[in-house]
């Protein structure tokens, strides 16, 4: 076993890095990607400086594990920004918005227009016709507050 660490050189880090990101694109998961570019980090590395197969396979684990944080941080940074943030829900992006109830609260509920749709309203009682503002929206019922 030994003897296959020994043997372990810049090309083979290169093709290994090479071979685990091609198997990305058969399996995408982004989980062999970095391991790929751990393995090609080594084989670059070895280009400049000729270290033993001990401390090859150490970079190999630190740049593998320095990979997640990595990893974690791009997605964080690139993840964030959204051009429709409410797209998979969008009874969120109703909160803060003021609605004209069309049948009066009474007894708690009572009923408001949004564009072509009619939403069942939770709150205090309220004439119709009243200027009310979502606080919270769950599901199909909203809470609102007189405005």
């Amino acid at each position: 076993m030994t003897e296959v660490f020994s043997t372990l050189g810049t090309w083979n880090w290169l093709i290994f890095g090479f071979l685990l990101m091609a198997l990305e694109l058969l399996a995408p998961g982004v989980f062999m990607f970095w391991l790929g570019l751990a393995a090609l980090l080594v084989g670059l590395v070895s280009f400049a400086i000729n270290p033993s197969w001990q401390t090859q396979l150490l970079m190999f684990a630190v740049f593998a594990i320095a990979a997640v944080p990595a990893w974690r941080y791009f997605a964080r940074s690139t993840g964030s920004r959204s051009e429709s943030p409410f797209l998979n829900n969008r009874t969120k992006a109703l909160i803060g918005r003021e609605f004209t109830l069309e049948k009066p609260i009474v007894g708690g509920t009572g009923t408001v227009r949004i564009d072509d749709t009619i939403w069942r309203v939770a709150g205090p009682d309220a004439p119709a016709g009243s200027r009310v503002r979502v606080v919270q929206a769950d599901g199909a019922s909203l809470t609102v507050a007189v405005a």
